[in-house]
C-alpha cells in the first residue's frame, strides 16, 4: 500500500511499511527539472479539469429529442445543478452564475472519485491546498458578485450590517457579521471539503492496511492465536469495501454541498435589502 501517496501508485523512495502520514505527501514529477508543485497531485487536478472538460463537450454533441443514454445521463447531471441548486437558490439570475457553478459541481465530484480508482487511489481535495484554492474562487465570486449589484461599500454595508440593527449594536454586530462573511466563509467551506476526503481516505487505508498487516501475520500477536489474526484481516478487507462504497457517496455528497453553499453565499451577496 506504499502507492496511496497518489497518480501512478509508486512508492516513494525510501518509502517504508505500513504507510502512514506519509502516504498524504506529493511527489514531484521531475525533481530537478521542473518545481515541486508540478507534482502527482498537481498532475490529478488537471487530469480532473480536462475529464470535466471533455465529458461536457462529449455530452453536448449530436444531442437528440429523444435522450440517448449518454444524453440523458448530461441531462440529469445538469438538471440537478441548474434546477435544483442555480435556479432554486439564485433566483432569475441564475443563469449568469450556472457555468462555474456545474464546472466547480464536475470538477469536485471528479476529484473526489479519484479516491475509489486503483490508477489513483487517493481524493485531490484530502490536501488542503486544493480544498482551500477552491473555497478562494467561491469567495471571489460571491464577492465580485455582491460588488457589482451594489458597489464596492454599498457591499461592504450589505455584508456588515443586518438592516434593522440598532445603531448603539453597529460596534459589536460590524466586526462579527465581517468576520463571519468575509473571513470564516471560505475557511470553513474548504476545510468541510478537505477533512471529509482526508478521514475517508484515512479511514480506508486503516482497514486495508491493517487487514493486510493481519492477514499476512506469521507469529502470534498480543496472546491472539495466527488463525484468528487471519481471520480479523479477511473482515477488515471485506469491510473495507462499505467503506469505499461509503466514500462514493461522500464524494458526491461534498460535491452537492460545496456547490450548494457556494451558491448560497452568492445568493446572499446579490439579495436585497429588506
Amino acid at each position: 500500500m506504499g502507492g496511496t501517496n497518489g497518480l501512478l501508485l509508486l512508492p516513494l523512495e525510501g518509502e517504508s511499511w505500513p504507510p502512514g502520514e506519509h502516504s498524504f505527501d506529493s511527489r514531484p514529477l521531475f525533481p530537478g527539472v521542473l518545481p515541486d508543485w508540478v507534482n502527482n497531485h498537481a498532475a490529478q487536478a488537471l487530469i480532473g479539469a480536462l475529464l470535466v472538460i471533455l465529458f461536457w463537450w462529449w455530452m453536448s454533441r449530436n444531442l437528440k429529442t429523444v435522450p440517448t443514454r449518454k444524453q440523458f445521463v448530461g441531462e440529469t447531471l445538469y438538471s440537478l445543478v441548474r434546477n435544483s441548486i442555480a435556479r432554486d437558490i439564485l433566483g432569475h439570475d441564475f443563469r449568469r452564475y450556472l457555468p462555474f457553478l456545474l464546472a466547480l459541481f464536475s470538477f469536485i465530484l471528479v476529484n473526489n472519485l479519484f479516491g475509489e480508482f486503483a490508477l489513483f487511489m487517493f481524493p485531490t481535495f484530502s490536501k488542503i491546498g486544493y480544498a482551500w484554492g477552491l473555497a478562494l474562487c467561491a469567495w471571489l465570486l460571491y464577492n465580485l458578485a455582491g460588488i457589482r449589484k451594489k458597489g464596492f461599500f454599498g457591499y461592504l454595508k450589505h455584508a456588515t450590517l443586518p438592516a434593522g440593527v440598532p445603531k448603539f449594536l453597529w460596534i459589536l454586530i460590524i466586526p462579527l457579521e465581517f468576520l463571519s462573511n468575509i473571513i470564516v466563509r471560505p475557511l470553513t467551506l474548504g476545510l468541510r471539503l478537505f477533512a471529509n476526503l482526508f478521514a475517508g481516505h484515512l479511514v480506508i487505508m486503516v482497514f486495508v492496511v491493517g487487514g493486510t498487516m493481519l492477514l499476512t501475520a506469521t507469529a502470534p500477536l498480543e496472546g491472539f492465536a495466527v488463525p484468528l489474526l487471519k481471520t480479523a484481516g479477511v473482515v477488515s478487507l471485506l469491510f473495507s469495501f462499505a467503506i469505499f462504497a461509503l466514500e462514493l457517496l461522500v464524494g458526491a455528497i461534498q460535491a452537492y454541498i460545496f456547490t450548494v453553499l457556494t451558491a448560497q453565499y452568492v445568493a446572499s451577496a446579490i439579495s436585497d435589502d429588506h
